[in-house]
């Protein structure tokens, strides 16, 4: 069994969380294949003991990874997504950040996390992806995104026209910062925060939501997700910023944009004991009253 493993990188003073992860992974006769970057941060505080091996890029990993582990927060377990790509290995988000939507599940549940792993006792949970086309090459080998896919304005520029069509039809012009379009998992972040509704992961939907927007009545909408989102931007600058998840692209206003769903989905590991709806009240804290 191999688990590839990646983080952007902990503090210091959380390398000792490392060693019993390894040790956990050796105990059950598994290859750790850790990230390059991530390795060299730890590998001289640390005695790895056993067989590992470290991979650079997406394109490096073996086709035999049993699975990944992120190891920060729920923006580390977002650049998974740009390794794992459509290969279909299933990914498990250990939580070393602070809120942690998808990688929810917390460092003291490490091991027995690992135990469900090596016993296949875990719950795959299918995430929807975004496909961003463009009419000129953006975002490399990753045009896609597991939260969102957005558009704004550059700094205090002033706001930006978006003409948005529906299947070639026309929805409406928004009048904002920027434009939101949100996958069901997407519908817990960025969208959250601009007031849009949170979906289940498995509603087969796509949110819009603007930022800022100029106008009283306007509010997000839910669209199905064989639904194909376009946009024409208008504004007084030259540029804006077009966005798949935390990675970003500045872009003309001539450029033709349009979103749609991903041929292939995302394999997210969840525990038996975990659902979305746990995730929601633990994460909002939602019935928390101090009152009681």
């Amino acid at each position: 069994m191999k688990i590839a493993i990646y983080s952007r990188g902990i503090e210091n003073n959380q390398f000792q969380d490392i060693n019993p992860l390894l040790q956990e992974l050796l105990n059950h006769g598994a290859e750790p294949v850790i990230f390059q970057d991530f390795f060299n941060q730890f590998y001289s505080a640390i005695d790895i003991k056993g067989k590992y091996s470290t991979f650079h890029a997406g394109e490096e990993l073996d086709p035999g990874i049993d699975c990944m582990i992120s190891l920060g927060g729920d923006g580390t377990l977002l650049d998974t997504v740009t390794l794992v790509k459509n290969t279909g290995i299933p990914v498990l988000g250990i939580n070393y950040g602070r809120l942690g939507f998808l990688a929810n599940i917390g460092k003291e549940d490490m091991k027995s996390a690992i135990d469900a792993i090596a016993n296949r006792k875990y719950v795959l949970d299918k995430r929807t992806l975004l496909h961003l086309d463009a009419n000129i090459p953006l975002f490399g080998q990753s045009p896609y995104a597991l939260n969102e896919f957005s558009l704004h304005k550059k700094d205090s520029s002033p706001m930006i026209k978006i003409h948005t069509y529906l299947n070639g039809e026309f929805l409406n012009t928004y009048w904002a910062d920027g434009l939101i379009v949100a996958t069901p998992t997407g519908s817990t972040g960025y969208s959250l925060s601009c007031n849009g509704p949170v979906v289940f992961p498995e509603s087969a939907s796509f949110v819009i939501t603007p930022v800022a927007p100029h106008n009283l009545n306007i509010r997000p909408i839910v669209v199905p997700d064989h639904t194909i989102v376009s946009f024409e931007v208008e504004g007084r600058t030259d540029g804006f910023l077009c966005t798949l998840d935390s990675r970003r692209e500045i872009v003309t206003k001539e450029i033709q944009l349009a979103v749609r769903k991903e041929s292939f989905d995302l394999n997210l590991i969840r525990m038996n004991e975990n659902n979305f709806l746990q995730t929601l009240r633990s994460k909002l804290s939602w019935g928390l009253d101090k009152r009681n």
